[in-house]
């Protein structure tokens, strides 16, 4: 009996640590948005203020690298998005010679490590002449991050009710009607999750972005570059926004779905 207890105990401290460790890097980088800093490093307390929130776009570099990811994020987010849709429903729905080869590579993609995916996707583009910049970093997330759409839709697949369908079909529909009105409104919430998956990876990748962005610079990318001179408060307001953002979606998403249930 004791010996349980303390089993419990030790897994709800095991649990808090984990849960700190988590949020405490993200807490201070809430904290450091608001110090009123006056030197060029943003890494002692030196007062609160509002200032920096009101100064968010005043470099105009950091702000364009911003613009870049949000827009890298968002064609990801609409491309992976189709893209790994239509093959998670192929193979959650059919079975098709090479499903299980398409099944290996989408895994392979998901597990491989982001250095050896960036120095082959940095290898095709040298090897096809083609020009680095914004669209082969479009393409690069495109790439590693449509296994995890196709993944997520079919699992939303193989728990669809096929009768409904069915009874659609019996009612006179059609094919482009039935996958209209019945099916893609029930994997509408897997399309939608991955999707959003998509985003949130492209939006923060550092490795295999800097392996293919070319003269292009994101987010992340210039964070790495001013470690060296200094960051600014305002990555830490960016920061804070696209978290708060996130945040928001997260429940929004989750009020939707309780509302459907």
């Amino acid at each position: 009996m004791r010996q349980g207890l303390l089993r419990g105990r030790g897994l709800q401290i095991y649990t808090w640590l984990v849960i700190a460790w988590l949020v405490v890097p993200i807490a201070v980088m809430i904290l450091f948005g608001f110090n009123d800093t006056h030197g060029r490093y943003n890494t002692a307390w030196q007062g609160f203020t509002f200032k920096w929130y009101g100064k968010l776009f005043e470099i105009g570099d950091l702000t364009q690298a911003l613009v870049n990811s949000l827009l890298i994020a968002v064609l990801t987010m609409i491309i992976a998005g189709v893209l790994g849709s239509l093959i998670g429903l192929a193979l959650g729905r059919y079975r098709f010679r090479g499903s299980a080869t398409t099944n290996v590579v989408m895994f392979a993609a998901i597990s491989c490590a982001e250095i050896v995916m960036g120095a082959s996707l940095l290898s095709l583009f040298v090897t096809l002449a083609v020009p680095l910049g914004f669209w082969t970093i479009v393409i690069s997330h495109v790439m590693f991050s449509i296994s995890f759409v196709a993944v997520t839709v079919r699992a939303r697949v193989m728990t669809l009710d096929r009768s409904l369908e069915e009874a659609a079909r019996d009612l006179g529909a059609g094919t482009w009607t039935t996958f209209r009105l019945v099916t893609l409104p029930m994997i509408f919430p897997g399309v939608l999750a991955g999707s959003m998956l998509a985003f949130a990876l492209s939006i923060d990748d550092f490795v295999i972005t800097n392996f293919n962005a070319g003269g292009t610079v994101t987010f992340p990318l210039w964070i790495w570059g001013a470690t060296r001179v200094g960051i600014p408060p305002q990555v830490n307001v960016m920061g804070t926004l696209i978290f708060a953002a996130g945040v928001l979606i997260a429940v929004a998403n989750a009020l939707v779905a309780r509302r459907r249930t």
